[in-house]
């Protein structure tokens, strides 16, 4: 005995049995207590749970839940409809696998028809808030939760499916002609037939045939694959189990084997179509001759009451539709006149500034003319001409200004390039800098700073007095020691030459950089109209002996620019000339080395 279960199971009866608590707040105390028992027992045995919904059941609990508490206005329960869509899928969990005994005829006559009606005129509530006038999209996925827990209820006991198909709440349902609502009923018939493959033997014809019209309408008004697709393997179920009902489906709905392999074959499902076609057409009757006088009437009375109803709901949903469109209008006229409003008032506040600037100006001038009424008369013309000349000197600012900040426009590339370079420069002398203090404060391994000799002694003992200890069996100590010896020498050439390495891989890539830095420039240099001095100044080279050879080939160029032509004739070499007069030659090189320059500071 489990006395958590008869605390729990008493707790309930005292919220259900309570007249103090209002209805809307015992359904949300039920529910939590539901909940945490029923979280309880599934971690248990499933005999356990088990009698706690036959529990439920026999203490009445069921029916309260079913046949009050879902039918309450959740506007004014915590939690709303999702309160009320939880409630029904723990009333469908309770009611599936129950092993009542001698209770089993009253809970499938008495409760099990409660709870489906009750579990339809949720769904149908919940499908009006959703679709309604003000739809609410959230209400759409909890008439998909209900519809589901419909769907687990009704593949436990098939019996109910009869009573779902005649219900007026079902039937207010297939009237919402929306693809969503269709695929959630097709999809809820294509489940329970595919669980029950005996439901169709069951089903009367009258209910048999509210499914099949509803399921081909559905798939001859929708362009939607997946409704389309659950509806063609529905009829397929159908047709499969029962001869009659396939008989059924081709004297009611005749044209329905072209209509199927027309609208969607081609469409990733052609193996249902080709199988739905051939039973189809395998057992297509002889057409009748005539209908009768009566039958004709009839679908003419039918068809008209149903045009009749559609008129009058297209007029009955016209006032909507005048309503959406004048308050539209109104909108947009309400914000047309309050764009005109704005833009009047900024127009009228433009007009005051205006006015102020002109009142302004006014009044200074006529304190201008008071102030000359003031004056000797000698003075008036140093006044007027002192105005004049501060008018003229701000009309000159500006208009300078203005002139410098064009110039500056034009200025701007060159000027981003020198701050460019500037900056680049000052990164590589900071980079350089570094790099130059690491190289001072590094010192070979050997020589490391807090490695006295005092200190290495004492490791060279430590080290001895372990080999000691420790004697090797495989090497002898004398070669232990020469093998020590030559890797001590040969770490020593290593770092002796890796800071020679180091030295030269450092020159070459100075080198590197100072030759494209060169070559930076020569691409940038400006023309010789318009070099600068300070331009040349970047053009002189820092190596004495580079300077030297570039003066030399100028120097030899301005001269073989002055020779005759003929002394030029089979002479590649423009730097030196061998049959030169002495003079001349002794001329030349006291001009060279007169205007040798030696770059750098």
């Amino acid at each position: 005995m489990n006395p958590l279960k008869y605390d729990t199971d008493a707790e309930i009866q005292e919220l259900v049995a309570s007249t103090n608590i209002k209805p809307e707040q015992k359904v949300t105390q039920i529910l939590s207590k539901l909940q945490d028992v029923m979280n309880k027992k599934s971690l248990q045995d499933d005999r356990e749970l088990c009698a706690l919904k036959t529990d439920l059941f026999r203490h009445g609990i069921l029916q309260y839940c079913a046949e009050d508490c879902l039918k309450l206005n959740y506007a004014k329960v915590e939690g709303g409809y999702a309160t009320a869509t939880l409630l029904a899928e723990i009333i469908c969990s309770c009611c599936v696998g129950v092993d009542l005994g001698s209770h089993a005829e009253a809970f499938h006559k008495s409760l099990l028809p409660s709870v489906t009606d009750s579990l339809l005129s949720l769904a149908n509530r919940l499908l009006n808030r959703a679709l309604g006038e003000n739809g609410q999209p959230d209400m759409f996925r909890l008439f998909k939760k209900v519809m589901h827990s419909m769907c687990w209820l009704l593949k436990a006991h098939g019996h109910l499916v009869t009573q779902v198909l005649l219900s007026d709440h079902y039937e207010r349902i297939l009237m919402w002609e929306e693809e969503s609502v269709g695929a959630v009923c097709v999809s809820l018939w294509h489940q329970i037939l595919s669980a029950n493959s005996d439901l169709v033997a069951d089903l009367k014809e009258d209910s048999l045939s509210v499914m099949l019209d509803d399921i081909v309408y559905r798939m001859a008004n929708t362009s939607d694959r997946t409704v389309g697709g659950a509806a063609i393997r529905t009829l397929l179920l159908v047709a499969q189990q029962q001869d009659s009902a396939l008989q059924l489906i081709i004297c009611q709905f005749k044209g329905l084997a072209g209509m199927v392999g027309r609208e969607w074959r081609g469409r990733g499902l052609d193996e249902e179509v080709n199988q739905l076609m051939k039973l189809l057409q395998r057992n297509v009757s002889k057409p009748a001759e005539e209908w009768p006088q009566e039958s004709v009437r009839a679908a003419c009375v039918i068809q008209a009451a149903w045009r009749s109803y559609q008129t009058r709901r297209r007029v009955k949903s016209l006032p909507r539709a005048v309503s959406s469109i004048q308050r539209s209008f109104r909108e947009r006229r309400g914000r047309r006149e309050q764009r005109a409003q704005t833009v009047r008032l900024e127009e009228e506040l433009r007009l005051q500034v205006c006015l102020k600037r002109q009142r302004a100006r006014r009044e200074f001038h006529q304190k201008q003319l008071q102030l000359l009424h003031l004056l000797p008369p000698g003075q008036i013309q140093h006044y007027l001409g002192e105005v004049e000349r501060q008018a003229a000197v701000r009309i000159q600012r500006v208009w300078r200004g203005q002139r410098e900040r064009r110039n500056f426009q034009l200025r701007r590339n060159t000027h981003t390039r020198h701050r460019a370079a500037v900056i680049l420069q000052r990164a590589v002398l900071r980079f350089l800098k570094r790099r130059r203090a690491e190289k001072s404060s590094l010192t070979p391994w050997i020589g490391l700073r807090g490695l006295t000799d005092s200190r290495r002694a004492e490791l060279k003992s430590e080290v001895e007095e372990y080999i000691s200890l420790h004697p090797s069996s495989v090497v002898s100590p004398e070669v232990s020691r020469e093998l020590h010896d030559k890797t001590q020498a040969m770490l020593l050439q290593h770092l002796q030459g890796r800071e020679a390495d180091r030295r030269e891989d450092t020159h070459t890539n100075a080198l590197l950089a100072q030759i494209n830095t060169d070559l930076e420039l020569l691409l940038n240099a400006p023309s010789l109209n318009a070099a600068t001095a300070t331009d040349c100044q970047v053009f002189k080279s820092r190596s004495g002996p580079v300077a030297a050879r570039a003066r030399q080939s100028h120097n030899a160029l301005l001269q073989a620019g002055r020779l005759p032509w003929w002394k030029m004739l089979g002479d590649d070499n423009l730097v030196t000339w061998p049959d030169l007069e002495p003079t001349h030659k002794e001329h030349l090189l006291e001009a060279e080395f007169n205007s040798l320059y030696l770059g750098g500071s």
